[in-house]
């Protein structure tokens, strides 16, 4: 199984970006997406999942609002665009492949990407 991150950057607060998740050996409309944030020194951070068919979304209360998680199921990729970015959003990126429903313990989640960075200047 890989999952392939990529889109992270260096923006400016109030700038957009859009995260890309490509899948690959799994059957990917068995599993929910979802993606987490972690800075050196914390706890990775739940940031958003979407269900198998992409009808249902969870997101964090941080990013409620300006974050929209998406998927393509004829792609077997995800996007987290990102709208309004706050310096407060920098972080490691890394999405996450799971089959325990939309949760936001990243132990419910069997697979992990590399990760992609963000950075927020302000």
């Amino acid at each position: 199984v890989q999952l392939q991150a990529s889109g992270g950057g260096l923006v400016q607060a109030g700038d957009s970006l859009r995260l890309s998740c490509k899948a690959s050996g799994l059957t990917f409309t068995s599993y929910i997406m979802g993606w987490f944030r972690q800075n050196p020194g914390k706890e990775r951070e739940f940031v958003a999942a979407i269900n198998w068919i992409g009808s249902t979304t969870s997101y964090a209360d941080s990013v409620k609002g300006r974050f929209t998680l998406s998927r393509d199921n004829a792609k077997t990729t995800v996007y987290l665009q990102m709208i309004s970015l706050k310096p407060e959003d920098t972080a490691v990126y890394y999405c996450a492949a799971g089959r325990y429903g939309l949760s936001d313990n990243s132990r419910r989640y069997d697979f992990w990407g590399q990760g992609t960075l963000v950075t927020v200047s302000s």
